[in-house]
């Protein structure tokens, strides 16, 4: 005679499922989690951002410094950070030219660096996260000045 399992075995007996409840809490407690994670994932991709615009500023700055070694003054406004890529055609014309940098980058929002400069001083700034002038956090403007 074959043995056959009888559904009150003492193994399959000792199985419970989960009931509703127990499945819903666990689901509760998951979302919450959840939440936190991306809200801390978030907040550090967009502090990361924001360091990244600094060093890209500051990159640039050197870039503009190699620029006037050259050249003796910086790019103008008019002529912008262009001049780091292909020679000026307007303004001062530099003698001893060559590009300084292969193609200018975005800033990690993907908009243009704003550039103003009379030729003796400089100013690269990035609108923040927002893409407007002003904000606060992270939509803050990034200077040149402040980095």
């Amino acid at each position: 005679m074959s043995k056959q399992l009888v559904s009150n075995s003492p193994i399959l007996a000792s199985q419970k499922g989960m009931s509703l409840i127990e499945i819903l809490i666990a689901i509760t407690l998951l979302g919450i989690v959840g939440t936190f994670v991306a809200t801390n994932v978030l907040t550090s991709l967009e502090e990361g951002k924001y360091d990244s615009a600094k060093i890209q500023i500051q990159n640039l700055g050197g870039a503009l410094k190699d620029f006037k070694r050259r050249c003796g003054i910086y790019p103008t406004t008019e002529q912008g950070l262009e001049a780091l890529v292909e020679a000026p055609t307007s303004g001062r014309e530099c003698k001893r030219y060559r590009p300084i940098i292969d193609k200018l980058p975005l800033d990690p929002w993907d908009t243009p660096f704003q550039y103003e400069s009379d030729g003796k001083t400089y100013v690269i700034r990035s609108l923040g996260a927002d893409g407007f002038e002003g904000g606060e956090d992270f939509d803050k403007d990034i200077s040149s000045e402040d980095v």
